[in-house]
């Protein structure tokens, strides 16, 4: 890897400082996607300004009919929180399918979802709960946050704190995982929630994306057998050698029938 100056924030305030004083500064969470770059020098930083040990960043709470979760809180975390089981399951369970126990002790919800890697898992219940990522600066809606691949509506320097989920009436995530990666190929996260129902899609374009049209079916009938018929275009889908575009859009209807059976 390139040179770089390591600094690590006593608080947010102090990681916005440290960056916008860089020549060329970037924010680190868990490192799990900044650390493998630096070692293949596709990225060259002036300073690292590590943020995952911030205290005032980690931590879940339940109030107000929402579950409110700070960015720098692990995926094992989440996983084994007794609040995320008991107010949102399928977050919890989400989040136990990321990657491998190294990567979810280290990895963080902010980090992934700042990254917004077209195959992360948090996109899908940031989009299928409509939640609120809050930063340093503002509040902004889950469906304005992902706007292209690796690519989200962050200004430079902007730090998310936490990730406000409002808590649903019952909601599942299924995915089809890549067998080493644990990244999904596909994955469909739905919920019922009171503004009706969300199914949210990750690991198939270049973003997480909502599927509007098995929305509307699923409010009309809220059963695995209303999505008959639905299909989804494969244009725009992401191939590689894993699955080709017309899988992954295949895919997606399978694993979205499968998330409304889940709901019970």
């Amino acid at each position: 890897m390139y040179e770089f100056n390591y600094q690590k924030a006593g608080s947010v305030a102090d990681a916005a400082a440290k960056v916008a004083g860089a020549d060329d500064g970037t924010l680190m969470a868990g490192g799990m996607t900044l650390i493998p770059t630096l070692k293949q020098r596709l990225a060259m930083p002036s300073d690292v300004v590590d943020i995952g040990q911030l205290a005032d960043l980690q931590g879940i709470s339940v109030a107000g009919g929402k579950v409110s979760i700070g960015s720098m809180t692990t995926h094992d975390t989440v996983a084994n929180s007794a609040d995320v089981k008991g107010a949102i399951p399928a977050l919890a369970v989400l989040a136990s399918g990321i990657g491998d126990p190294m990567v979810r002790n280290r990895g963080t919800m902010g980090g992934s979802v700042a990254n917004n890697d077209p195959a992360a898992d948090y996109p899908g219940a940031v989009l299928g709960l409509g939640a609120t990522v809050v930063t340093d600066k503002r509040e902004i809606a889950g469906d304005a946050f992902f706007t292209g691949m690796f690519e989200t509506a962050l200004d430079e320097g902007e730090i998310i704190t936490r990730i406000d989920f409002p808590v649903p009436t019952k909601a599942a995530y299924t995915k089809f995982p890549n067998p080493a990666s644990r990244y999904a190929i596909v994955g469909v996260f739905v919920a019922q929630t009171a503004d009706g129902v969300r199914v949210a899609v990750t690991g198939a374009g270049g973003t997480a994306f909502r599927a509007t049209e098995m929305e509307a079916a699923l409010n009309a009938n809220f059963s695995p057998s209303a999505l008959d018929g639905i299909s989804v275009s494969s244009d725009g889908l992401n191939k590689d050698i894993h699955a080709s575009a017309e899988y992954r859009a295949h895919l997606i209807g399978v694993m979205a029938k499968r998330a409304v059976a889940a709901c019970g």
